[in-house]
């Protein structure tokens, strides 16, 4: 059995000038150790489901894989809290020689990336997605609604792959790199294309989501937060729309609102 998602505990409440006893839901915390090709390589502290998904997706990320045929064997002891995941490549790989800090370069400009894997690992978008702005709330919509996860603990970010009109996969998290990471295994395990698709979040778009979302391969973003002034200098140069504060019956366009069909 895998391990539970949420945790049950008393807790008091103060209400209107009285306190009472409830039972309240948390969303549980779970370390999990990442073994490569027999060496340790990262701990991820995260909601315990879609692990195999989201080990992948990390890896992808951190470009130590491009696709999940590169992996010749992956197991996962949970009740350790350790995933063995053997490549076909033997090299060894020190987690630190995956996140030292260089400004890349493309087509002459100056990218503002952080680690030397991003300047590999990050994709321009070449198709530019199109979406009408009812979509664009209807997704969002959809997505806070398809997390019982959410619902029951509010502790955790929401991240759905989408189509211009549906819901593909929807991943909850403690932590918003390792929802987005989930989607990015989700993927690679599924072989889905992603060109035409696009993320809807719940979290602030900082520089390091942008990023993800760029190294999953999709071109658009669409968050219930804001952005930060860095991941929109990114988003211009990778030719990625982002949406933010998309709540209720609005949103702010921050990049290519050429792409928003207005009916």
């Amino acid at each position: 059995m895998g391990k539970n998602i949420t945790t049950s505990r008393k807790i008091f409440r103060y209400d209107n000038g009285e306190m009472t006893q409830q039972e309240d839901q948390m969303a549980t915390e779970f370390p999990l150790t990442v073994m490569v090709n027999g060496e340790e390589f990262v701990t991820l502290v995260c909601s315990p489901d879609s692990l195999e998904e989201l080990v992948i997706g990390f890896l992808a990320s951190e470009g130590v894989i491009r696709f999940k045929n590169e992996i010749k064997r992956f197991t996962i002891d949970e009740s350790l809290g350790f995933a063995y995941v053997d490549l076909v490549s033997s090299k060894k790989l020190v987690l630190k020689d995956y996140t030292k800090r260089v400004i890349g370069s493309c087509c002459g400009k100056g990218r503002h990336f952080y680690f030397q894997q991003d300047v590999k690992t990050a994709k321009t978008a070449i198709d530019g997605v199109t979406i009408t702005p009812e979509n664009c709330l209807a997704l969002m919509r959809d997505m806070q609604k398809n997390s019982k996860l959410f619902r029951h603990t509010g502790g955790v970010h929401n991240a759905a792959l989408c189509s211009t009109d549906k819901l593909i996969a929807v991943r909850s998290d403690i932590g918003r790199h390792n929802a987005l990471d989930k989607l990015y295994g989700y993927c690679l395990l599924h072989q889905v294309p992603v060109r035409d698709k696009l993320i809807v979040f719940s979290g602030r778009i900082s520089s390091e989501v942008l990023l993800k979302a760029a190294k999953i391969g999709v071109s658009a973003v669409i968050s219930k937060s804001a952005p930060t002034e860095l991941a929109i200098q990114m988003a211009e140069e990778l030719n990625i729309m982002t949406i933010g504060f998309a709540r209720n019956r609005s949103f702010n366009v921050y990049t290519h609102h050429e792409r928003i069909q207005l009916t």
